[in-house]
Protein backbone atom coordinates (compact mmCIF):
# COMPACT_ATOMS: atom_id res chain seq x y z
CA UNK A 1 0.00 0.00 0.00
CA UNK A 2 1.55 3.34 -1.00
CA UNK A 3 1.10 6.17 1.31
CA UNK A 4 1.89 10.21 0.08
CA UNK A 5 5.27 10.66 0.84
CA UNK A 6 6.42 14.48 2.48
CA UNK A 7 8.39 16.61 1.29
CA UNK A 8 11.97 17.11 2.80
CA UNK A 9 12.27 20.17 4.27
CA UNK A 10 14.11 23.50 2.94
CA UNK A 11 16.97 24.77 5.02
CA UNK A 12 16.05 28.29 7.02
CA UNK A 13 17.93 30.78 8.47
CA UNK A 14 17.44 30.55 12.35
CA UNK A 15 14.86 32.81 13.43
CA UNK A 16 15.25 35.22 16.18
CA UNK A 17 13.93 34.35 19.77
CA UNK A 18 10.23 35.71 20.95
CA UNK A 19 10.80 37.37 24.18
CA UNK A 20 7.63 37.40 26.65
CA UNK A 21 6.51 40.73 27.46
CA UNK A 22 6.55 40.56 31.26
CA UNK A 23 2.66 42.19 31.24
CA UNK A 24 0.11 41.64 28.58
CA UNK A 25 -0.55 44.24 26.43
CA UNK A 26 -3.64 46.63 27.12
CA UNK A 27 -4.69 46.43 23.36
CA UNK A 28 -4.63 44.45 20.27
CA UNK A 29 -1.57 47.08 18.83
CA UNK A 30 1.17 45.94 20.92
CA UNK A 31 3.82 48.16 21.33
CA UNK A 32 7.32 47.67 20.37
CA UNK A 33 9.59 50.71 21.36
CA UNK A 34 6.76 53.04 21.67
CA UNK A 35 5.53 52.74 18.77
CA UNK A 36 2.52 50.54 18.01
CA UNK A 37 0.81 47.97 15.01
CA UNK A 38 -1.28 51.12 13.54
CA UNK A 39 1.39 53.70 13.98
CA UNK A 40 3.87 51.62 11.92
CA UNK A 41 1.00 50.88 9.27
CA UNK A 42 0.45 54.94 9.16
CA UNK A 43 3.91 55.49 8.80
CA UNK A 44 4.67 53.09 5.93
CA UNK A 45 1.17 54.37 4.21
CA UNK A 46 0.05 50.77 4.24
CA UNK A 47 -3.43 52.48 5.79
CA UNK A 48 -4.17 55.95 7.04
CA UNK A 49 -5.03 57.33 10.05
CA UNK A 50 -8.82 57.24 9.66
CA UNK A 51 -8.94 53.51 8.73
CA UNK A 52 -6.88 52.30 11.70
CA UNK A 53 -9.25 54.23 13.78
CA UNK A 54 -12.19 53.08 11.64
CA UNK A 55 -10.61 49.52 12.56
CA UNK A 56 -10.06 49.80 16.23
CA UNK A 57 -13.99 50.96 16.67
CA UNK A 58 -15.92 47.93 15.03
CA UNK A 59 -13.29 45.83 17.16
CA UNK A 60 -14.75 47.45 20.20
CA UNK A 61 -18.34 46.86 18.62
CA UNK A 62 -18.21 43.53 16.99
CA UNK A 63 -16.10 39.79 17.54
CA UNK A 64 -13.04 39.45 18.54
CA UNK A 65 -10.45 40.23 16.27
CA UNK A 66 -6.75 41.52 16.00
CA UNK A 67 -6.46 45.26 14.66
CA UNK A 68 -4.30 43.51 11.27
CA UNK A 69 -7.30 40.98 10.72
CA UNK A 70 -9.39 43.62 11.01
CA UNK A 71 -7.66 45.61 8.40
CA UNK A 72 -7.91 42.43 5.85
CA UNK A 73 -11.27 42.25 6.26
CA UNK A 74 -11.81 45.80 5.43
CA UNK A 75 -10.07 45.46 2.08
CA UNK A 76 -7.43 48.04 3.68
CA UNK A 77 -4.12 45.84 2.96
CA UNK A 78 -3.68 42.24 2.44
CA UNK A 79 -2.58 39.47 4.73
CA UNK A 80 1.50 39.14 4.01
CA UNK A 81 1.55 42.95 4.51
CA UNK A 82 -0.06 43.11 8.03
CA UNK A 83 1.94 39.90 8.57
CA UNK A 84 5.74 41.22 7.83
CA UNK A 85 4.60 44.78 9.88
CA UNK A 86 3.81 42.18 12.93
CA UNK A 87 7.32 40.50 12.67
CA UNK A 88 8.99 43.85 12.10
CA UNK A 89 7.24 45.14 15.19
CA UNK A 90 7.88 42.09 17.21
CA UNK A 91 11.32 41.27 15.92
CA UNK A 92 10.57 38.16 14.73
CA UNK A 93 11.29 36.68 11.31
CA UNK A 94 8.48 36.45 8.75
CA UNK A 95 7.75 32.73 7.35
CA UNK A 96 7.77 31.79 4.02
CA UNK A 97 5.26 28.43 4.59
CA UNK A 98 5.39 27.84 0.87
CA UNK A 99 9.13 26.95 0.44
CA UNK A 100 9.02 25.96 3.99
CA UNK A 101 8.22 22.12 5.09
CA UNK A 102 6.97 21.20 8.22
CA UNK A 103 9.35 18.04 9.57
CA UNK A 104 6.99 14.78 10.48
CA UNK A 105 8.88 15.12 14.02
CA UNK A 106 7.97 18.56 14.59
CA UNK A 107 4.20 18.33 13.37
CA UNK A 108 3.46 14.99 16.04
CA UNK A 109 4.05 17.69 19.13
CA UNK A 110 1.21 18.84 18.39
CA UNK A 111 -2.35 17.50 17.85
CA UNK A 112 -4.39 19.31 14.72
CA UNK A 113 -6.99 20.27 17.02
CA UNK A 114 -4.52 22.38 18.86
CA UNK A 115 -2.73 23.94 15.66
CA UNK A 116 -5.89 25.03 14.48
CA UNK A 117 -7.23 26.17 18.03
CA UNK A 118 -3.61 28.46 18.69
CA UNK A 119 -3.30 29.08 14.27
CA UNK A 120 0.50 27.59 14.58
CA UNK A 121 2.03 24.98 13.01
CA UNK A 122 5.37 23.69 14.32
CA UNK A 123 8.39 23.15 11.75
CA UNK A 124 11.23 21.69 13.11
CA UNK A 125 13.20 21.28 16.11
CA UNK A 126 16.78 22.25 16.08
CA UNK A 127 19.02 21.85 19.33
CA UNK A 128 15.98 21.12 21.78
CA UNK A 129 14.21 24.23 20.54
CA UNK A 130 10.93 23.46 18.16
CA UNK A 131 10.39 26.42 15.30
CA UNK A 132 6.56 27.57 15.42
CA UNK A 133 4.63 29.47 13.07
CA UNK A 134 2.21 31.56 14.19
CA UNK A 135 -0.24 33.99 12.89
CA UNK A 136 -0.90 36.12 15.95
CA UNK A 137 2.22 36.13 18.23
CA UNK A 138 0.27 37.90 21.37
CA UNK A 139 2.37 36.72 24.54
CA UNK A 140 0.37 34.91 26.15
CA UNK A 141 0.69 32.55 23.15
CA UNK A 142 4.03 31.52 23.73
CA UNK A 143 4.32 29.49 27.45
CA UNK A 144 0.88 28.14 25.93
CA UNK A 145 2.60 26.54 23.11
CA UNK A 146 5.80 25.57 25.47
CA UNK A 147 3.74 23.37 27.83
CA UNK A 148 1.90 21.63 24.45
CA UNK A 149 5.09 21.05 22.52
CA UNK A 150 6.71 20.52 26.19
CA UNK A 151 9.67 22.02 24.95
CA UNK A 152 11.10 25.65 24.55
CA UNK A 153 9.54 27.24 21.25
CA UNK A 154 11.36 29.87 18.65
CA UNK A 155 8.60 32.00 16.84
CA UNK A 156 8.12 33.12 13.09
CA UNK A 157 5.22 34.88 12.12
CA UNK A 158 3.49 33.81 9.00
CA UNK A 159 -0.35 34.97 7.51
CA UNK A 160 -3.60 33.06 8.71
CA UNK A 161 -4.42 31.52 5.58
CA UNK A 162 -0.79 30.06 4.96
CA UNK A 163 -0.85 28.20 8.57
CA UNK A 164 -4.40 26.80 8.01
CA UNK A 165 -3.04 25.43 4.92
CA UNK A 166 -0.13 24.16 6.19
CA UNK A 167 -2.05 22.34 8.74
CA UNK A 168 -4.40 20.71 6.27
CA UNK A 169 -1.05 19.88 4.35
CA UNK A 170 0.54 18.33 7.28
CA UNK A 171 -2.16 16.84 9.29
CA UNK A 172 -3.39 14.18 6.72
CA UNK A 173 -6.67 12.84 7.37
CA UNK A 174 -5.07 9.43 5.58
CA UNK A 175 -2.05 9.11 7.78
CA UNK A 176 -3.92 6.29 9.60
CA UNK A 177 -4.76 4.52 6.99
CA UNK A 178 -2.68 1.88 6.95
CA UNK A 179 -3.90 0.87 10.47
CA UNK A 180 -7.17 0.86 9.30
CA UNK A 181 -6.04 -1.35 6.51
CA UNK A 182 -4.85 -3.88 9.01
CA UNK A 183 -7.17 -4.10 11.21
CA UNK A 184 -10.08 -4.50 8.27
CA UNK A 185 -7.96 -7.65 7.33
CA UNK A 186 -7.70 -8.91 11.28
CA UNK A 187 -11.47 -9.00 11.12
CA UNK A 188 -12.20 -10.85 7.99
CA UNK A 189 -9.07 -12.97 7.35
CA UNK A 190 -10.91 -15.97 8.72
CA UNK A 191 -14.39 -15.80 6.95
CA UNK A 192 -13.80 -13.19 3.97
CA UNK A 193 -15.21 -15.50 1.73
CA UNK A 194 -18.39 -15.81 4.22
CA UNK A 195 -18.95 -12.20 5.23
CA UNK A 196 -21.96 -9.99 3.64
CA UNK A 197 -20.82 -7.37 2.09
CA UNK A 198 -23.52 -5.40 3.92
CA UNK A 199 -21.91 -6.22 7.28
CA UNK A 200 -18.11 -5.67 6.00
CA UNK A 201 -19.50 -2.19 4.66
CA UNK A 202 -20.24 -1.43 8.73
CA UNK A 203 -16.87 -2.30 10.10
CA UNK A 204 -15.40 0.63 11.65
CA UNK A 205 -12.27 0.47 9.88
CA UNK A 206 -14.44 0.65 6.93
CA UNK A 207 -16.21 3.70 7.75
CA UNK A 208 -13.00 5.22 8.85
CA UNK A 209 -11.48 4.95 5.93
CA UNK A 210 -14.21 6.00 3.55
CA UNK A 211 -14.61 9.14 6.08
CA UNK A 212 -10.78 9.60 5.60
CA UNK A 213 -10.58 9.51 1.81
CA UNK A 214 -13.40 12.46 1.59
CA UNK A 215 -12.05 14.39 4.39
CA UNK A 216 -8.79 14.70 2.81
CA UNK A 217 -10.06 15.33 -0.84
CA UNK A 218 -12.02 18.96 0.56
CA UNK A 219 -8.78 19.39 2.33
CA UNK A 220 -7.25 19.25 -0.87
CA UNK A 221 -9.27 21.36 -2.71
CA UNK A 222 -10.69 18.00 -5.05
CA UNK A 223 -13.60 18.33 -6.87
CA UNK A 224 -13.78 14.18 -7.78
CA UNK A 225 -12.91 11.06 -5.71
CA UNK A 226 -11.48 8.33 -8.19
CA UNK A 227 -12.33 4.98 -6.68
CA UNK A 228 -11.23 2.70 -9.61
CA UNK A 229 -10.85 -1.20 -9.03
CA UNK A 230 -7.77 -3.06 -10.38
CA UNK A 231 -6.55 -6.98 -10.62
CA UNK A 232 -4.29 -6.20 -7.75
CA UNK A 233 -5.02 -2.89 -6.06
CA UNK A 234 -8.14 -0.17 -5.17
CA UNK A 235 -6.32 2.85 -6.69
CA UNK A 236 -7.97 6.17 -5.64
CA UNK A 237 -7.57 9.52 -7.04
CA UNK A 238 -8.29 13.18 -6.76
CA UNK A 239 -9.25 15.34 -9.11
CA UNK A 240 -7.12 18.99 -8.18
CA UNK A 241 -7.87 21.73 -10.46
CA UNK A 242 -8.70 19.62 -13.20
CA UNK A 243 -5.89 16.79 -13.23
CA UNK A 244 -6.19 13.75 -11.62
CA UNK A 245 -3.45 12.72 -9.06
CA UNK A 246 -2.89 8.98 -7.56
CA UNK A 247 -3.40 9.75 -3.70
CA UNK A 248 -3.72 6.22 -1.97
CA UNK A 249 -3.21 1.93 -3.48
CA UNK A 250 -5.97 0.21 -1.06
CA UNK A 251 -5.84 -3.95 -1.38
CA UNK A 252 -8.09 -5.32 -4.01
CA UNK A 253 -10.22 -7.29 -1.14
CA UNK A 254 -11.26 -3.34 0.03
CA UNK A 255 -12.81 -2.84 -3.70
CA UNK A 256 -16.36 -4.09 -3.16
CA UNK A 257 -16.93 -3.23 0.74
CA UNK A 258 -16.06 0.10 0.61
CA UNK A 259 -18.22 0.27 -2.75
CA UNK A 260 -20.96 -1.04 -0.62
CA UNK A 261 -20.02 1.50 2.42
CA UNK A 262 -20.58 4.52 -0.50
CA UNK A 263 -23.99 3.06 -1.75
CA UNK A 264 -25.50 2.31 1.55
CA UNK A 265 -24.52 6.20 2.35
CA UNK A 266 -26.06 6.97 -0.56
CA UNK A 267 -29.05 4.89 0.21
CA UNK A 268 -28.14 3.16 -3.14
CA UNK A 269 -29.21 -0.57 -4.19
CA UNK A 270 -25.80 -2.26 -2.73
CA UNK A 271 -27.21 -6.04 -4.18
CA UNK A 272 -27.48 -4.37 -7.42
CA UNK A 273 -23.37 -4.39 -9.20
CA UNK A 274 -23.74 -4.77 -12.40
CA UNK A 275 -26.28 -1.57 -13.52
CA UNK A 276 -25.15 1.95 -12.71
CA UNK A 277 -26.51 3.93 -10.41
CA UNK A 278 -26.61 7.39 -8.88
CA UNK A 279 -27.36 8.82 -5.57
CA UNK A 280 -26.37 11.94 -3.51
CA UNK A 281 -24.90 12.51 0.47
CA UNK A 282 -25.05 14.69 2.70
CA UNK A 283 -21.96 15.09 5.37
CA UNK A 284 -20.28 17.56 7.30
CA UNK A 285 -16.22 17.87 7.19
CA UNK A 286 -14.26 19.89 9.23
CA UNK A 287 -17.08 21.80 10.26
CA UNK A 288 -18.19 22.46 6.31
CA UNK A 289 -21.25 21.55 5.22
CA UNK A 290 -20.68 19.36 2.08
CA UNK A 291 -22.81 17.79 -0.80
CA UNK A 292 -21.61 14.82 -2.58
CA UNK A 293 -22.58 13.40 -6.02
CA UNK A 294 -21.90 9.74 -6.23
CA UNK A 295 -21.63 7.68 -9.35
CA UNK A 296 -21.16 4.31 -9.70
CA UNK A 297 -20.62 2.25 -12.61
CA UNK A 298 -19.41 -1.56 -13.69
CA UNK A 299 -15.89 -2.21 -14.97
CA UNK A 300 -14.48 -5.15 -15.38
CA UNK A 301 -12.38 -5.81 -11.99
CA UNK A 302 -15.53 -4.81 -10.06
CA UNK A 303 -17.42 -1.39 -9.55
CA UNK A 304 -16.20 1.88 -10.25
CA UNK A 305 -17.02 4.81 -7.76
CA UNK A 306 -17.08 8.42 -8.71
CA UNK A 307 -17.57 11.24 -5.92
CA UNK A 308 -18.35 15.12 -7.24
CA UNK A 309 -17.60 17.28 -3.88
CA UNK A 310 -20.22 20.16 -3.54
CA UNK A 311 -18.75 22.58 -1.12
CA UNK A 312 -22.25 23.92 0.39
CA UNK A 313 -20.14 26.95 1.50
CA UNK A 314 -19.05 28.41 -1.63
CA UNK A 315 -19.51 31.61 -2.44
CA UNK A 316 -21.29 32.61 -6.11
CA UNK A 317 -18.37 34.59 -7.85
CA UNK A 318 -19.12 37.49 -9.95
CA UNK A 319 -18.53 37.60 -13.79
CA UNK A 320 -15.05 39.13 -13.43
CA UNK A 321 -13.78 36.78 -10.65
CA UNK A 322 -14.88 34.09 -13.28
CA UNK A 323 -12.00 35.44 -15.26
CA UNK A 324 -14.57 36.79 -17.97
CA UNK A 325 -12.76 40.43 -19.43
CA UNK A 326 -14.90 43.66 -19.05
CA UNK A 327 -15.73 44.01 -22.70
CA UNK A 328 -17.36 40.83 -22.58
CA UNK A 329 -19.32 41.61 -19.43
CA UNK A 330 -20.96 44.34 -21.07
CA UNK A 331 -22.13 42.66 -23.98
CA UNK A 332 -23.43 39.73 -22.15
CA UNK A 333 -25.06 41.81 -19.22
CA UNK A 334 -26.83 43.76 -21.90
CA UNK A 335 -28.05 40.41 -23.43
CA UNK A 336 -29.26 39.72 -19.74
CA UNK A 337 -31.24 42.73 -19.81
CA UNK A 338 -33.56 41.87 -22.19
CA UNK A 339 -37.20 40.24 -21.15
CA UNK A 340 -37.14 36.89 -22.61
CA UNK A 341 -35.09 34.85 -24.68
CA UNK A 342 -32.89 31.89 -24.21
CA UNK A 343 -29.23 31.84 -23.17
CA UNK A 344 -27.00 28.97 -23.74
CA UNK A 345 -23.93 28.30 -22.03
CA UNK A 346 -21.83 25.10 -23.39
CA UNK A 347 -18.93 23.21 -23.03
CA UNK A 348 -18.39 19.47 -21.50
CA UNK A 349 -18.87 18.06 -18.27
CA UNK A 350 -16.81 19.70 -15.84
CA UNK A 351 -16.11 22.99 -17.69
CA UNK A 352 -17.81 25.30 -15.35
CA UNK A 353 -20.92 26.54 -16.99
CA UNK A 354 -23.05 25.56 -13.91
CA UNK A 355 -20.61 28.42 -11.92
CA UNK A 356 -21.49 30.70 -14.83
CA UNK A 357 -25.33 30.20 -14.72
CA UNK A 358 -25.13 30.87 -11.12
CA UNK A 359 -22.82 34.33 -11.54
CA UNK A 360 -25.69 35.38 -14.31
CA UNK A 361 -28.24 34.58 -11.46
CA UNK A 362 -27.00 36.60 -8.99
CA UNK A 363 -26.25 39.62 -11.63
CA UNK A 364 -30.40 39.83 -12.63
CA UNK A 365 -31.93 38.60 -9.27
CA UNK A 366 -33.93 41.32 -7.76
CA UNK A 367 -37.43 40.85 -5.69
CA UNK A 368 -39.30 42.03 -8.67
CA UNK A 369 -38.37 39.00 -10.31
CA UNK A 370 -39.86 35.13 -9.45
CA UNK A 371 -36.39 32.83 -10.35
CA UNK A 372 -37.33 29.23 -10.90
CA UNK A 373 -34.46 26.55 -11.24
CA UNK A 374 -34.66 22.66 -12.16
CA UNK A 375 -31.54 20.78 -11.38
CA UNK A 376 -29.70 18.12 -10.94
CA UNK A 377 -28.16 18.32 -8.42
CA UNK A 378 -29.12 21.63 -6.74
CA UNK A 379 -25.71 22.83 -6.80
CA UNK A 380 -25.66 26.58 -4.99
CA UNK A 381 -28.80 27.16 -2.61
CA UNK A 382 -29.92 30.73 -2.99
CA UNK A 383 -32.51 31.70 -0.61
CA UNK A 384 -33.98 34.36 -2.93
CA UNK A 385 -34.15 31.67 -5.68
CA UNK A 386 -36.97 28.77 -6.10
CA UNK A 387 -35.05 25.38 -6.99
CA UNK A 388 -36.20 21.93 -7.85
CA UNK A 389 -34.20 19.35 -7.46
CA UNK A 390 -34.58 16.24 -9.66
CA UNK A 391 -35.61 13.32 -8.69
CA UNK A 392 -36.28 10.21 -11.51
CA UNK A 393 -37.50 7.92 -8.58
CA UNK A 394 -40.67 10.21 -7.86
CA UNK A 395 -41.29 11.36 -11.49
CA UNK A 396 -39.78 14.98 -11.34
CA UNK A 397 -37.18 15.07 -14.74
CA UNK A 398 -36.22 18.00 -16.55
CA UNK A 399 -38.91 18.26 -19.12
CA UNK A 400 -41.51 17.57 -16.51
CA UNK A 401 -40.51 19.86 -14.03
CA UNK A 402 -39.80 22.44 -16.67
CA UNK A 403 -43.84 21.94 -17.49
CA UNK A 404 -44.59 22.68 -13.67
CA UNK A 405 -42.44 25.46 -13.69
CA UNK A 406 -44.34 27.36 -16.46
CA UNK A 407 -47.14 27.16 -14.34
CA UNK A 408 -45.89 28.92 -11.54
CA UNK A 409 -45.50 32.42 -13.65
CA UNK A 410 -41.95 32.56 -13.77
CA UNK A 411 -39.74 35.27 -14.53
CA UNK A 412 -36.74 33.87 -15.30
CA UNK A 413 -35.88 30.19 -15.43
CA UNK A 414 -32.63 27.78 -15.62
CA UNK A 415 -32.52 24.34 -16.65
CA UNK A 416 -29.78 22.82 -15.04
CA UNK A 417 -28.98 20.84 -18.39
CA UNK A 418 -30.82 20.41 -21.81
CA UNK A 419 -30.34 16.32 -22.32
CA UNK A 420 -32.83 15.72 -24.74
CA UNK A 421 -34.93 17.20 -27.20
CA UNK A 422 -38.04 16.90 -24.73
CA UNK A 423 -36.66 19.44 -22.56
CA UNK A 424 -35.09 21.08 -25.62
CA UNK A 425 -38.32 21.71 -26.88
CA UNK A 426 -39.79 23.14 -23.86
CA UNK A 427 -37.12 25.71 -23.12
CA UNK A 428 -37.41 26.81 -26.50
CA UNK A 429 -41.45 26.94 -26.25
CA UNK A 430 -40.55 28.93 -22.57
CA UNK A 431 -38.06 31.60 -24.40
CA UNK A 432 -40.47 32.27 -27.05
CA UNK A 433 -43.53 32.65 -24.76
CA UNK A 434 -41.99 35.76 -22.82
CA UNK A 435 -39.57 34.33 -20.25
CA UNK A 436 -36.20 34.15 -20.18
CA UNK A 437 -34.14 31.06 -19.89
CA UNK A 438 -31.10 29.74 -18.81
CA UNK A 439 -29.57 26.67 -19.69
CA UNK A 440 -26.06 24.25 -20.03
CA UNK A 441 -25.71 21.84 -22.98
CA UNK A 442 -22.67 19.87 -23.65
CA UNK A 443 -21.12 21.18 -26.59
CA UNK A 444 -17.80 22.12 -27.89
CA UNK A 445 -18.19 26.08 -28.62
CA UNK A 446 -20.67 28.28 -29.42
CA UNK A 447 -21.69 26.91 -33.35
CA UNK A 448 -21.15 23.92 -32.27
CA UNK A 449 -24.14 24.55 -29.57
CA UNK A 450 -26.43 25.72 -32.05
CA UNK A 451 -25.94 22.59 -34.73
CA UNK A 452 -26.56 20.64 -31.53
CA UNK A 453 -29.88 21.88 -31.00
CA UNK A 454 -30.33 21.22 -34.51
CA UNK A 455 -29.30 17.44 -34.34
CA UNK A 456 -31.82 17.18 -31.64
CA UNK A 457 -34.82 17.54 -34.13
CA UNK A 458 -35.31 21.51 -33.30
CA UNK A 459 -36.67 22.97 -36.06
CA UNK A 460 -34.56 26.11 -37.08
CA UNK A 461 -37.14 28.97 -37.18
CA UNK A 462 -37.48 27.98 -33.39
CA UNK A 463 -34.26 28.29 -32.76
CA UNK A 464 -33.11 31.28 -34.37
CA UNK A 465 -36.53 32.74 -32.99
CA UNK A 466 -35.76 32.16 -29.59
CA UNK A 467 -31.77 31.74 -28.76
CA UNK A 468 -30.40 35.56 -28.01
CA UNK A 469 -26.28 34.68 -27.09
CA UNK A 470 -24.27 31.28 -26.66
CA UNK A 471 -21.30 31.28 -23.87
CA UNK A 472 -18.87 28.41 -24.43
CA UNK A 473 -16.46 28.13 -22.04
CA UNK A 474 -13.37 25.86 -20.70
CA UNK A 475 -11.19 26.01 -17.99
CA UNK A 476 -7.58 26.23 -17.05
CA UNK A 477 -5.00 26.06 -14.07
CA UNK A 478 -4.18 29.23 -13.10
CA UNK A 479 -0.11 29.66 -12.19
CA UNK A 480 0.81 30.12 -8.53
CA UNK A 481 1.54 33.17 -7.18
CA UNK A 482 3.78 31.74 -4.60
CA UNK A 483 6.33 30.44 -7.04
CA UNK A 484 5.90 32.09 -10.32
CA UNK A 485 9.71 32.10 -12.24
CA UNK A 486 10.15 33.23 -15.97
CA UNK A 487 11.37 30.93 -18.66
CA UNK A 488 11.79 29.88 -21.86
CA UNK A 489 8.51 27.75 -23.16
CA UNK A 490 9.75 24.80 -25.55
CA UNK A 491 9.38 25.13 -29.30
CA UNK A 492 5.38 23.28 -29.41
CA UNK A 493 4.46 26.03 -26.84
CA UNK A 494 6.07 28.62 -28.64
CA UNK A 495 4.47 27.11 -32.21
CA UNK A 496 1.03 27.30 -30.22
CA UNK A 497 1.31 30.64 -29.37
CA UNK A 498 1.69 31.43 -32.97
CA UNK A 499 -0.64 29.40 -34.17
CA UNK A 500 -3.68 31.26 -31.74
CA UNK A 501 -1.94 35.17 -32.12
CA UNK A 502 -0.78 34.83 -29.00
CA UNK A 503 2.40 37.49 -28.09
CA UNK A 504 4.97 37.10 -26.03
CA UNK A 505 4.30 38.77 -22.15
CA UNK A 506 6.12 42.13 -22.13
CA UNK A 507 8.18 40.31 -18.67
CA UNK A 508 8.87 37.04 -20.43
CA UNK A 509 6.88 34.01 -20.18
CA UNK A 510 5.74 32.89 -16.78
CA UNK A 511 5.29 29.32 -15.15
CA UNK A 512 4.82 28.34 -11.57
CA UNK A 513 8.05 26.73 -9.87
CA UNK A 514 6.32 24.66 -7.64
CA UNK A 515 6.01 25.04 -3.75
CA UNK A 516 4.20 23.36 -0.73
CA UNK A 517 0.81 25.65 -1.43
CA UNK A 518 0.76 24.38 -4.97
CA UNK A 519 1.59 20.68 -4.36
CA UNK A 520 4.55 20.74 -6.58
CA UNK A 521 2.40 21.39 -9.57
CA UNK A 522 2.95 24.57 -10.10
CA UNK A 523 -0.76 26.03 -10.73
CA UNK A 524 -2.85 26.72 -8.00
CA UNK A 525 -7.18 26.88 -8.74
CA UNK A 526 -8.56 27.72 -12.16
CA UNK A 527 -10.07 30.21 -14.39
CA UNK A 528 -12.52 30.30 -17.03
CA UNK A 529 -11.90 31.26 -20.70
CA UNK A 530 -15.07 32.16 -22.45
CA UNK A 531 -15.84 32.46 -26.15
CA UNK A 532 -19.18 34.62 -26.66
CA UNK A 533 -21.40 34.64 -29.33
CA UNK A 534 -24.45 37.26 -30.03
CA UNK A 535 -26.84 35.20 -32.14
CA UNK A 536 -27.20 38.29 -35.09
CA UNK A 537 -29.97 38.50 -37.87
CA UNK A 538 -27.15 36.95 -39.80
CA UNK A 539 -26.57 33.75 -37.98
CA UNK A 540 -30.24 33.49 -37.05
CA UNK A 541 -30.90 32.88 -41.12
CA UNK A 542 -27.53 30.26 -41.29
CA UNK A 543 -29.34 28.61 -39.01
CA UNK A 544 -32.40 28.34 -40.79
CA UNK A 545 -30.62 27.57 -43.88
CA UNK A 546 -28.87 24.91 -41.67
CA UNK A 547 -25.29 26.24 -42.53
CA UNK A 548 -22.53 24.29 -41.69
CA UNK A 549 -20.30 24.72 -38.22
CA UNK A 550 -17.32 26.50 -40.27
CA UNK A 551 -19.47 29.08 -42.05
CA UNK A 552 -21.48 29.60 -38.38
CA UNK A 553 -18.08 30.58 -36.96
CA UNK A 554 -16.69 32.16 -39.93
CA UNK A 555 -19.77 35.15 -39.87
CA UNK A 556 -19.52 35.01 -35.90
CA UNK A 557 -15.92 36.01 -35.71
CA UNK A 558 -16.46 38.74 -38.57
CA UNK A 559 -18.86 40.05 -36.09
CA UNK A 560 -16.66 40.27 -33.49
CA UNK A 561 -16.66 37.17 -31.18
CA UNK A 562 -13.24 36.46 -30.08
CA UNK A 563 -12.72 32.38 -30.21
CA UNK A 564 -11.48 30.51 -26.76
CA UNK A 565 -8.04 30.18 -28.28
CA UNK A 566 -7.50 33.84 -28.87
CA UNK A 567 -8.75 34.30 -25.40
CA UNK A 568 -6.28 31.77 -24.18
CA UNK A 569 -3.76 33.99 -25.91
CA UNK A 570 -4.72 36.56 -23.38
CA UNK A 571 -4.04 35.25 -20.67
CA UNK A 572 -0.76 33.58 -21.17
CA UNK A 573 0.03 37.29 -22.34
CA UNK A 574 -1.01 38.24 -19.05
CA UNK A 575 1.28 35.46 -16.72
CA UNK A 576 -2.63 33.59 -15.51
CA UNK A 577 -1.44 30.39 -17.50
CA UNK A 578 0.95 29.02 -19.51
CA UNK A 579 1.15 27.62 -23.15
CA UNK A 580 1.31 24.35 -22.00
CA UNK A 581 -1.75 24.36 -19.88
CA UNK A 582 -3.63 25.81 -23.11
CA UNK A 583 -2.16 22.79 -25.10
CA UNK A 584 -3.47 20.32 -22.52
CA UNK A 585 -7.04 22.22 -21.89
CA UNK A 586 -7.80 23.83 -25.00
CA UNK A 587 -8.75 21.49 -28.66
CA UNK A 588 -7.18 24.17 -31.42
CA UNK A 589 -9.83 24.43 -34.24
CA UNK A 590 -8.78 25.77 -37.70
CA UNK A 591 -9.12 29.85 -37.86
Amino acid sequence: MRLPGRARPTPTPEPAIYRVAPTRPTDTTVRKGGQRLGEMLVDANIASESEIVAALSALQHGAPQFLGERLVAAGVTDERTVASAVAHQRGLQLGDLSEVAAEPAAVELLTEEQARAALAIPLAVRGGVVDVAVAVPTPELVPALQEMVGQPVRIWVATRSDILRAIGRSYRALSSVAVEVRAFEAQHRVDRDVVSLESAADDAPVVRIVQMIITQALRDRASDIHIEPHPDKVLVRYRIDGALHDVLDLPASMGPVIASRIKIMASLNIVERRRAQDGQISLEIDGRGVDIRVSTTAVLDGEKIVLRLLDKGRQIYELSQLGMPDDMIAKYSAVLRAPYGMVICAGPTGSGKTTTLYGSLAQINSRERNIMTIEDPVEYRIPSINQIQINEQAGITFAGGLRSILRQDPDVILVGEIRDVETARIAVQAALTGHFVFSSLHATDTAAALHRLLDMGIEGFLIASSVTAVLSQRLVRRICDNCRETYQPAPEELALLRAINGVRPEGGFVRGRGCNFCAHTGFYDRTAIYEFMLVSDRIRELVVERASHEEIRKTARAEGMRTMQEEAARLVAAGVTTAAEVLRSIYVVGN
